[in-house]
């Protein structure tokens, strides 16, 4: 049997888009890989990408979000960033073989779009539909 191989999947604040993709990852994609997420200014899960998850059967109630000093003695396959530009303070690890990084806005609750969760069901859908063709390769 092969061992999983292992992502860590970062972002600013480790509050909703890292922690969306640990979670589909972990879900649905725990057969060959094992995930993680982390941030170089952590603050805590935002409950919209709490319920956006709920919405797909994945439970990431349990999650917290975590600073990258946690993983400084660890090494992953890969390292995935999920920031929209330079104008965040995207974080740098250098415990990677291989780096990655696809832009992904900042969902931010919209109370104007009739349900404050909408962005973060959009940026869930793009996350999903990239980690499957990202990470489905055989």
């Amino acid at each position: 049997m092969t061992a999983k191989q292992k992502i860590l999947f970062l972002c600013t604040h480790n509050a909703a888009r890292s922690q969306m993709a640990e979670g589909i990852i972990n879900a649905w994609h725990a057969d060959r890989y094992e995930a993680q997420s982390a941030g170089n200014e952590p603050t805590e899960v935002h409950s919209c990408a709490t319920e956006v998850m709920a919405e797909l059967g994945i439970d990431i109630s349990s999650h917290r979000a975590k600073s990258l000093d946690e993983f400084d003695d660890l090494t992953f396959d890969y390292v995935v960033t999920l920031c929209a530009d330079e104008q965040e303070s995207c974080p740098i690890f250098p415990g990677g073989k291989e780096y990655l990084h696809h832009a992904f806005d900042d969902p931010v609750p919209d109370p104007g779009e009739g349900t404050p969760c909408a962005s973060f069901r959009r940026v869930r859908d793009r996350l999903r539909e990239w980690l499957g063709s990202t990470f489905d390769r055989d």
